[in-house]
């Protein structure tokens, strides 16, 4: 007699548990857009009472032509070129067999650490001819390629090579595998990291103003400091909106194309290195010129006016008291800023919808807005409605520097969140331990190097911002930045030399840091012959 196992038509299945709604993330999430919309509704409103018939003539000046060519064509320039720097670096120091490849690694990150003013500083003190597009064009690439550098360095070394190996076994050459496989490994981080440096050149005034080329946020600057013209500067500021919204959609549209996955299951294929051979050396000169052109003569030129000033470069505003206000508000605007993307990238990671990634996304907006734009949208609120609060002190410039970089420190942060595994958090609650409590003893000690790594990327960037700390500086207070910016202007270049110099001391920390933490991201050990690029 045979038995049949039939299954049991009417077991109840146990309904799916539904993840209730995370409404303080999404409190605190509305909490930071809300702070981070001021710039725009300050500008929406200032050109609502400036009337639409004025500001769409301001908007269709000839000035305004010429300023979005100057603009755009830079931005496209400089974002190809550091693209190519970028990637090539990356791929040199992750995937071949470069010499001293761990020093390289961190003297590629430091030239982010030296603030764009002070390179074009260094190169037009001591070359005039460094001036105009061609002169921003190589400014602008020496100071920001590092933010191509570092998502693409983090995306080689963590890729599945089995790819690339595959692709060799049937009989794609060097060249080919590389531009079809390493780089499509490595699309969304490349074009991350344009999109950092389309922004950031969209919202760059020092580099622009001494190089002496005209782009909307200098012209924004002269109409809002000079020439006293809200209403144009505000309608300027709205086609720079608009331009990183242009931005921001083409990343997407491209990021979104192409996605290529593990070839296989399981653990992902051990890494070789790429024996250069014979490209060795000029592979190891081109470092060497990058690293000279990009952070030797910025210090260089620094030291070399220090010695030329004589005993007057010290004179003047104390190094130590301006070196210790700059520190105390980056190091304050840091962890602020940190702070407010933790809530913001566990409500999109956690719970993915369309519209928390859409929330995340215009967040960055704020990095195309000239600091100037931010500094008056923070003076307007606090003098209509709130007396006067906060002007000209130091939390409202701590708030403003948080605004300012939060989409950097959300890009840490939300790294760090990504690859935090949930699973542990969801044992945490099954087990009875409150929300609150798995924050603080899951979550937050596995994203805590992610949270170390947005804190340092704010911090540098706030020791190196200028236009609104000249507006929003305490009463009796100087940062290293201003200080260092009215010695230029006034071409007091021996006493502006030591002030660059502890900027770049002060910076130097967190981008060393940065680049270790980049650098000891876990990597594929190999043992396997490594095979030569040159065959």
């Amino acid at each position: 007699m045979t038995t049949v196992l039939t299954p049991a038509r009417d077991t109840p299945v146990p309904p799916r548990r539904r993840r209730p709604r995370p409404r303080t993330l999404i409190a605190l999430s509305a909490l930071v857009v809300a702070a981070l919309s001021l710039p725009l509704i300050f500008l929406i409103l200032e050109a609502s009472d400036a009337g639409a018939s004025n500001v769409w003539h301001l908007i269709w000046r000839s000035l305004t032509a010429s300023l979005l060519w100057n603009t755009v064509r830079l931005t496209v320039v400089v974002t190809i070129l550091c693209a190519v720097i970028g990637t090539l670096c990356a791929y040199c120091v992750e995937r071949t067999d470069l010499p001293g490849r761990h020093i390289w690694a961190v003297l590629v990150v430091i030239p982010f650490a030296i603030p764009d003013f002070v390179v074009s500083f260094g190169w037009s003190s001591l070359f005039p001819w460094v001036a105009g597009f061609h002169g921003a064009v190589l400014v602008m690439t020496l100071a920001v390629y590092p933010l191509v550098y570092l998502p693409v360095a983090a995306s080689l070394r963590g890729a599945d090579a089995g790819q690339e190996e595959i692709a060799r076994s049937l009989g794609a050459s060097r060249v080919s595998t590389f531009f079809r496989i390493t780089l499509g490994q490595a699309r969304r981080a490349i074009l991350g990291g344009c999109l950092l440096v389309a922004l950031v050149i969209l919202a760059e005034y020092g580099a622009f103003e001494i190089l002496g080329y005209q782009t909307f946020t200098t012209e924004i600057f002269s109409e809002f400091s000079v020439g006293f013209d809200t209403a144009s500067a505000c309608a300027l500021s709205l086609v720079l909106v608009l331009l990183s919204l242009v931005v921001m959609f083409g990343e997407g549209a491209l990021g979104g194309a192409r996605h290529l996955s593990r070839s296989g299951p399981g653990v992902a294929r051990v890494q070789t290195r790429v024996r250069l051979g014979s490209m060795t050396i000029p592979v190891l000169l081109g470092f060497g010129a990058l690293v000279t052109a990009a952070l030797g003569v910025p210090v260089g030129s620094a030291i070399y006016w220090m010695f030329e000033g004589g005993s007057h470069a010290l004179g003047g505003v104390s190094l130590v008291s301006a070196a210790l206000y700059t520190a105390l508000y980056s190091a304050s605007a840091g962890l602020l800023a940190t702070l407010m993307a933790l809530p913001v990238a566990l409500l999109v990671v956690r719970y993915p919808t369309k519209w928390h990634r859409a929330l995340t996304r215009t967040t960055f907006l704020v990095l195309a807005m000239p600091g100037l734009v931010v500094a008056l949208a923070l003076s307007y609120f606090s003098e209509q409605h709130a007396n006067g609060f906060g002007y000209e002190t130091a939390p409202l410039l701590i708030v403003a520097y948080a605004i300012m970089f939060f989409p950097l420190a959300l890009v840490g942060v939300r790294a760090s969140v990504n690859q935090a595994p949930v699973a542990l958090e969801e044992v945490a609650g099954s087990l009875g331990v409150s929300r609150s409590q798995v924050l603080w003893r899951v979550t937050l000690p596995l994203v805590g190097p992610g949270l170390g790594a947005a804190f340092c990327l704010v911090f540098l960037s706030c020791v190196t911002e200028l236009t609104a700390t000249l507006i929003l500086i305490p009463t009796n207070a100087q940062t290293l930045a201003t200080q260092f910016w009215a010695y230029q202007q006034n071409l007091s270049y021996g006493q502006a030399a030591p002030f660059a110099l502890v900027i770049i001391l002060i910076a130097t920390v967190p981008a060393y840091l940065l680049g270790r933490f980049f650098d000891r991201l876990p990597v594929r050990r190999h043992d396997a012959k490594v095979p030569s690029v040159v065959q």
